[in-house]
């Protein structure tokens, strides 16, 4: 059964926020977040305030609570363009949003356009809607009208490739995100994105894509893993793992089990070290106790070691937590 395996796991972007993200010090943001705090505690309904605090935990991806400060500040005064424009957005990319939320903001982006039709960040706001919806025509039409007015504006073309993306146009979709990257040389996701696009493509070019990424953030896990990640499957695994073993010493229990899991595969597939590879399979699942692809591979090793009962007690963990999980059922079914 040698030939039953699990697959690396890369997590890979699926999408983008449309916010001017990732652009300056994080740490600035707290500092200024905390000195908005303060302010808006001796003045709690300055809408001035609201808005810019808003705009900031938009920024930083914090999209509830930019909802919160973006409501409060439509309640006080929802005919003031900055309050609208962040009431839009924030609907428009809060988790969950729902259709409902979605229409709505694409009724305050029509509004504000009315007021500034040539407000890039509003036309493409509202393309960003009729991307949700699926009207791809009227999309595009907002995003041509918004490089029409920029054609250097960064994020058009990380729309334009979004959608290239749903209607099936990989091409043109890694296109579009270099374009924005000619544009924004220090634009994180978009990185990320082109590097998850082309690994799955099994182009070695991702290498370079993930690298950068970690190079703009360096304290950044994601990146950290999507770099090791690609030089593991391109057999740099000296280097894979040493950012691995880096990794596993984080806080962030989630990218130490899953380096500590990558471990455990090198040591099982690259070196045939199975004691190895064991002990750092179960470091994995000390981390995250429902790791299940940890306990598959538990299971195979122990099979390989000729210790069925381990092995299939393992496959039984691994089904325990995933009863759909095909590979340690067609295993355990294939020792017993």
């Amino acid at each position: 059964m040698s030939g039953i395996k699990v697959s690396l796991g890369l997590l890979l972007v699926t999408g983008f926020f449309f916010a001017s993200c990732g652009e300056g010090n994080k740490e600035e943001v707290k500092e200024s977040n905390v000195s908005l705090n303060d302010q808006l505690e001796a003045t709690p309904d300055s809408i001035p305030l609201i808005v810019e605090r808003g705009r900031l935990m938009f920024e930083a991806y914090a999209y509830e609570k930019a909802m919160a400060d973006a409501a409060h500040a439509f309640r006080l005064d929802s005919n003031r363009f900055d309050v609208r424009h962040l009431y839009a957005d924030a609907l428009n990319n809060r988790a969950g949003r729902s259709i409902a939320d979605v229409s709505s903001a694409q009724y305050h982006y029509s509004k504000l356009l009315v007021e500034k039709p040539e407000e890039l960040s509003v036309l493409i706001g509202l393309a960003s809607t009729y991307s949700y919806q699926q009207d791809f025509e009227s999309s595009f039409k907002y995003i041509n009208e918004a490089l029409r007015i920029d054609q250097r504006y960064r994020d058009a073309y990380i729309l334009k490739g979004s959608n290239y993306g749903a209607l099936g146009n990989r091409d043109l979709m890694k296109s579009s995100y270099e374009t924005a990257v000619q544009q924004d040389p220090e634009f994180f996701e978009a990185y990320i994105r082109l590097g998850a696009l082309y690994l799955e493509d099994n182009d070695k070019i991702c290498i370079e894509y993930f690298t950068t990424a970690y190079q703009l953030e360096p304290e950044n896990l994601e990146a950290l893993y999507s770099v090791a990640y690609a030089k593991q499957h391109y057999g740099q695994v000296d280097e894979a793992r040493a950012l691995y073993r880096k990794m596993a010493t984080d806080t962030v229990d989630f990218y130490v089990s899953q380096a500590l899991f990558q471990l455990g595969h090198i040591q099982q597939f690259v070196n045939q070290d199975l004691d190895s590879a064991i002990y750092f399979y179960k470091s994995a699942t000390y981390t995250e106790p429902r790791y299940v692809e940890a306990y598959h591979n538990i299971g195979m090793c122990y099979d390989l070691k000729g210790d069925k009962t381990r092995a299939l007690q393992n496959f039984g963990k691994a089904l325990k937590y995933n009863p759909e999980f095909a590979l340690s059922r067609a295993y355990a079914d294939s020792i017993r």
